[in-house]
């Protein structure tokens, strides 16, 4: 069977999961470490929402679309300001009981304090002066935006603005900026149903073209898996001018392909993850010409490209995680962080700065 590409739980397994979240952690659980930046720049972070008032949201029947985001930018200095947790308390009450061992069957079941790691951005650090090139990333279905953090600050540190984004109601958890929080509500039968699939995919597309009005000049779009393929159908907005589909089917469960503007866009993939249907999309893009390129990471797997690629081999260090879940999580590369911050940085590079 194909591994999943988008979820394996749905609202009730969410909420059957969470049940006693507030359990309090051993005292030996694990702290776990994101990689620090690359950059001359410190990093600071602050968290916003936005309401789209124009559409509906399909997963909770809410009148209004409300999107939660989290700006990386570099900053000017950190003095008294304090380093962000990548997931907000009531996040990784979720995160342990739902991303690991759920959405993530590699994942512990226990052992690891989630809501101990810290990130390296600070909170509401003054910005840095000037005009800065701005990245967008969405990422993969169920997956919220914070395991995109460790690339993001990188970039951040060398000079980018990055927006994170989450997709809610199919996010495993979201927290906005007032504390609310929202679980994933989508139905995994999105993975199989062809109807839902596209309701899915169309809902992603529609946030993204929502942020991108809200940014001014113009934007650099990257995302993994399903957030790989809204990043690659982001080209045809007038503000975006380069993407970098992380590993994203580029058709609709029915085969249809996806219209991709003539734009640069780079597609990334990994040999433990490669099929036939990216072989058939991504040549298809290919085949339409234009300023596209394919490249590939060995000894890899689809997860390599979120903080899970810095995360897993401190897990199996520790004994809890094997090496076989590493490899069915990441891949097996030894340096799959420096690797995939090298890969993105120098494409949005090329693009922003020659």
């Amino acid at each position: 069977m194909r591994r999943r590409t988008f979820l394996t739980a749905s609202a009730s397994t969410a909420a059957s999961a969470l049940t006693g979240i507030r359990t309090a952690s051993a005292a030996t659980d694990r702290t776990l470490r994101l990689p620090a930046p690359t950059g001359a720049w410190p990093v600071g972070t602050t968290t916003r929402a936005l309401t789209d008032r124009t559409r509906s949201d399909p997963w909770n029947g809410s009148p209004t679309r409300e999107i939660a985001l989290t700006v990386f930018y570099p900053a000017t200095g950190v003095r008294g300001c304090q380093r962000a947790p990548q997931l907000a308390p009531t996040a990784a009450d979720v995160f342990k009981q739902l991303d690991a061992g759920v959405l993530h069957p590699e994942l512990p079941t226990s052992g690891v304090d989630w809501a101990a790691t810290l990130t390296h951005s600070y909170v509401d650090a003054p910005a840095l002066p000037g005009r800065r090139p701005t990245l967008l990333y969405s990422p993969a279905g169920a997956d919220p935006r914070t395991v995109g953090t460790s690339l993001a600050e990188d970039l951040a540190s060398h000079g980018y603005v990055v927006i994170t984004m989450d997709h809610p109601g199919e996010a495993s958890e979201v927290v906005f900026p007032d504390g609310r929080l929202r679980t994933i509500e989508i139905s995994p039968a999105v993975q199989t149903d062809p109807v839902q699939s596209r309701l899915m995919m169309d809902t992603r597309f529609a946030d993204m073209r929502f942020v991108l009005e809200q940014l001014e000049g113009p934007v650099g779009v990257y995302g993994h898996s399903a957030g790989g393929a809204t990043a690659a159908v982001s080209l045809a907005h007038p503000k975006v001018r380069a993407a970098i589909n992380l590993e994203g089917y580029l058709d609709a469960l029915d085969g249809e392909l996806y219209t991709i503007a003539k734009k640069p866009l780079l597609l990334a993939g990994t040999d433990g993850f490669r099929d036939a249907r990216f072989d058939r999309t991504w040549s298809a893009v290919m085949a339409q010409g234009g300023p596209v390129r394919r490249v590939q990471l060995s000894d890899a797997n689809h997860w390599i490209w979120t903080d899970y690629a810095a995360l897993a081999p401190q897990l199996q260090r520790a004994g809890l995680m094997t090496a076989a879940q590493r490899a069915e999580l990441i891949g097996r590369s030894a340096c799959a962080v420096p690797e995939v911050r090298r890969l993105v940085r120098g494409f949005f590079d090329l693009t922003f700065r020659r």
